[in-house]
């Protein structure tokens, strides 16, 4: 009992800070929160939800509300971090009850495969789908989604995706995809930073073949633009507890691929990074166990680096994708391939950073060859987009 009082103590602050950032959301009403748009085709069938803890509908969650609203709710999905969000990064949620409404936790990998059985398949009807991103090709919610979506194609089940806005929605930039590093961590031929919100995902996986074709109903979002600088009212994952640290956590992932830290066991993840024998510097953390970094890289070793916390958003925005602190750690160390690990291309997507790095070239080098591949993908996002760039 303990235990789940810190858990949920920790998502409240990393919540709480979240808020203190205090966005103006500009009168952006999330596609949950348009329930005429979607109550009228739950009714009368069988619904499983597709959830986590960031599916709040105002002060209550999703699946609280449409209980409230006598939608007859057979089960709940949960992907990484668990429907209430105490489950650890990269972590399975198996099977279980909801305790608050006795709903039963369904497993997304039961059938193998990473999908559920067909038994559990047809327990529902149709699927509502609500998870808030943050529009990296590596944060895997979606993949999550696609999966459900191949599911329920095979199946005949209807999807709807509640869409909530991208808080990196404002811009695109890094390597497209090459699908022969498709991963748990990158399905699909898309950059680093996509652009897309889940509903627009969805209908770009679908229209592309991507994914199986499902009945799709996409609640757009109200109020908002791929200009809106959206900031989050719950933190997506106990990792990412700050507005900063979304906008830091497209360039500073790419150290879950090399031997630094990027300070998973702190209070500021993916808002440094470091490593015992980095030269220089008067920046130091430990990497501890915590809840959501139970056992980080590095842990109980004292890590020197650099500290971002300092770097303003309008200046990480501006940088997009920026290779330049990894190149910085790179240079350091002087520790030559031994730097990288075969995660690094599977989150960089390509081939060519890591060549590029170790033969001494430029951040904006490595990002010209770059930029042929994401014109293309510029090209095929607008025929998806449901909101204005």
């Amino acid at each position: 009992m303990l235990r789940i009082v810190l858990l949920v103590s920790i998502l409240l602050s990393a919540a709480e800070r979240i808020s203190a950032a205090e966005p103006d959301r500009g009168g952006v009403k999330v596609g949950a929160e348009r329930t005429d748009e979607y109550l009228p085709a739950l009714r009368d069938r069988r619904v499983a939800v597709l959830a986590n803890h960031t599916a709040m509908v105002g002060d209550r969650h999703l699946v609280d509300m449409l209980c409230d609203e006598g939608i007859a709710v057979a089960g709940i999905f949960s992907p990484e971090h668990g429907f209430r969000g105490g489950a650890d990064a990269g972590e399975h949620v198996g099977s279980s009850v909801d305790e608050k409404t006795g709903i039963p936790i369904w497993s997304l990998y039961d059938g193998g495969s990473g999908r559920p059985s067909a038994a559990t398949m047809n327990k529902f009807d149709v699927l509502v789908v609500d998870m808030q991103d943050v529009g990296l090709r590596f944060y895997t919610y979606y993949i999550t989604m696609l999966r459900m979506m191949d599911a329920c194609a095979d199946h005949d089940r209807a999807v709807i995706v509640l869409d909530r806005p991208n808080p990196n929605g404002m811009y695109v930039d890094g390597p497209v995809l090459d699908m022969k590093y498709k991963s748990g961590v990158g399905a699909l031929p898309i950059p680093v930073v996509h652009g897309l919100t889940m509903g627009e995902i969805a209908l770009m996986s679908r229209g592309e073949g991507w994914c199986g074709d499902c009945e799709l109903q996409v609640v757009a979002c109200d109020g908002y633009t791929h200009s809106t600088r959206y900031v989050l009212p719950v933190a997506p994952s106990p990792n990412l507890p700050t507005q900063h640290a979304i906008y830091l956590y497209p360039s500073t992932c790419l150290f879950e691929g090399t031997v630094c830290s990027l300070g998973r066991g702190t209070d500021h993840p993916f808002e440094c990074y470091g490593h015992p024998d980095y030269k220089g510097g008067d920046f130091a953390f430990t990497p501890r166990s915590m809840a959501g970094a139970k056992n980080p890289p590095l842990k109980d070793r004292t890590c020197r680096g650099r500290d971002l916390r300092g770097v303003s958003d309008d200046t990480i925005l501006e940088r997009g994708f920026d290779l330049e602190y990894v190149i910085d750690a790179y240079r350091n160390l002087g520790t030559g391939e031994k730097f990288f690990t075969p995660m690094f291309e599977k989150l960089v997507g390509v081939d060519y950073v890591r060549r590029m790095i170790i033969e001494g070239r430029s951040a904006d080098e490595i990002r010209a060859v770059w930029q042929p591949e994401l014109e293309k993908y510029r090209a095929l996002r607008r025929r998806y987009l449901l909101y204005e760039e």
